[in-house]
């Protein structure tokens, strides 16, 4: 293969396609998923993609943000965010995205913790319908490369300026590939959780490239629990039961069919809730009734919802579902500014595996995939301000990859130095708020 690109993106999902989609033609892209090219969490979204409606909604969606992420939301992120919503919208279209519309207008739902309807769908598999999408048009495109299996092991930098990557093929070979510009975009961290709704192979690998490389980091306690996903004593991912399915009317139920909370609070008032009548009531799950909400609305905005349910067992249109929560979801990751950029030169990172501070403390339902859209877009309009990029005199000189014949060893340390980061971080905020 070619080892010297304008830009290498790592990572197949909304916000690596986007930011792809988003680069003039004449550049020449790279981009690399360490599974299938579908193999990204952005296939999984289920609920939405959020949309300002108008001016009017404006302060009322930029103050559900904020409260959900407990203030401690970077205020001109949430604004970037918001304000750009519309144009994302009318590009995704553009790229062939298809939103539930009747009469020719937008259908909105609501989801938890949002004060009003402004969250656009495709049925119960909005995620696939817009990463599927954005796949379907960057392989229309000459001058971008898709290589699948193919896992970042290490960055090519020097003087906290990067170079390229190291990746390594399915075989376990290791090769060097340059590039003007790197973006970050492979995802979160749920691959180190034993229960999560993530692809199990996105495992943080960035983050601990971060770390190795001193590129500063933000918020990495910062974890998100959703709370409903389907229970099952069977290993591997959670199947997630989307928070608009209770933003529809389902209710969440103990084990003698009590209402125990309010279903549209945030997710992790939500989600401790349900931890707290676990343990109150000695059980492993509670129970997800979907009978307020019409048969035929479960039939045709939760198909794939209705299906796997019914498959394991559990009919929504007869009888209650049992739900856990689980991990779901990363506010924190590798610092970036209004642009992306992160603190080596560069380098870029969007979608999970940055953090622009738009979540703060706690993600607002469906805000996802619009701030990887975003934020993935603005690092595409930033990396064509540089006219001319920093070259590696030495670049082959630079790597030795003898150094990456333990592949599995090397992956086994990366997850082992998230899971420690992540734990360092909550020890050092418990002891900063208990001094306060």
């Amino acid at each position: 293969m070619n080892k010297k690109f304008d830009v290498v993106i790592v990572g197949t999902g909304a916000a690596g396609l986007f930011c792809a989609l988003s680069l003039p033609q004449d550049k020449k892209i790279l981009c690399i998923s360490k599974d299938a090219l579908d193999g990204s969490d952005s296939f999984l979204a289920q609920g939405g993609i959020c949309m300002l409606r108008d001016d009017n909604d404006y302060a009322s969606y930029f103050e559900d943000t904020m409260r959900a992420g407990h203030y401690e939301n970077r205020k001109e992120s949430v604004e970037i965010m918001i304000k750009s919503s519309q144009q994302i919208i009318h590009d995704l279209e553009g790229y062939g995205v298809e939103f539930e519309k009747e009469n020719g207008e937008f259908v909105f739902t609501k989801e938890g913790a949002h004060s009003d309807n402004r969250i656009l769908f495709h049925a119960d598999v909005t995620g696939r319908e817009i990463t599927g999408k954005l796949l379907a048009r960057a392989q229309e495109r000459e001058n971008i490369t898709l290589m699948d299996y193919t896992t970042m092991v290490d960055w090519v930098c020097k003087d906290n300026v990067c170079y390229g990557i190291v990746v390594a093929d399915e075989d376990g070979k290791t090769e060097a590939i340059e590039a003007d510009v790197t973006v970050l975009a492979c995802g979160g961290l749920g691959g180190v959780y034993k229960h999560s709704t993530n692809y199990r192979h996105i495992s943080g690998d960035a983050l601990a490239l971060a770390l190795y490389h001193n590129v500063r980091l933000e918020n990495c306690d910062y974890v998100q629990i959703h709370p409903t996903t389907l229970y099952t004593k069977q290993s591997g991912r959670s199947f997630l039961i989307s928070e608009s399915v209770r933003g529809e009317g389902a209710v969440l139920r103990d084990k003698n069919g009590e209402r125990f909370t309010d279903e549209l609070q945030p997710r992790d008032v939500v989600s401790n809730a349900i931890f707290a009548k676990m343990k109150e009531q000695g059980t492993e799950h509670v129970w997800l009734d979907f009978s307020p909400i019409p048969k035929e609305e479960i039939l045709s905005h939760f198909p794939n919802i209705y299906k796997h349910c019914t498959e394991a067992g559990f009919n929504p249109l007869e009888t209650w579902v049992p739900v856990v929560p689980a991990q779901h979801y990363f506010m924190g990751g590798i610092y970036v500014d209004k642009d992306s950029k992160t603190t080596m030169e560069q380098l870029y990172a969007i979608g999970e595996t940055s953090c622009n501070g738009v979540h703060g403390r706690n993600r607002l339902a469906s805000n996802s995939l619009l701030e990887s859209l975003v934020f993935a877009k603005r690092a595409a309009a930033d990396i064509m301000t540089v006219s001319e990029y920093k070259k590696a005199a030495d670049f082959d000189n630079l790597v030795n990859l003898e150094d990456y014949a333990d592949l599995h060893g090397i992956m086994e340390k990366y997850h082992a130095m998230v899971v420690q980061e992540i734990k360092e971080e909550a020890r050092l905020r418990s002891l900063k708020e208990e001094a306060i």
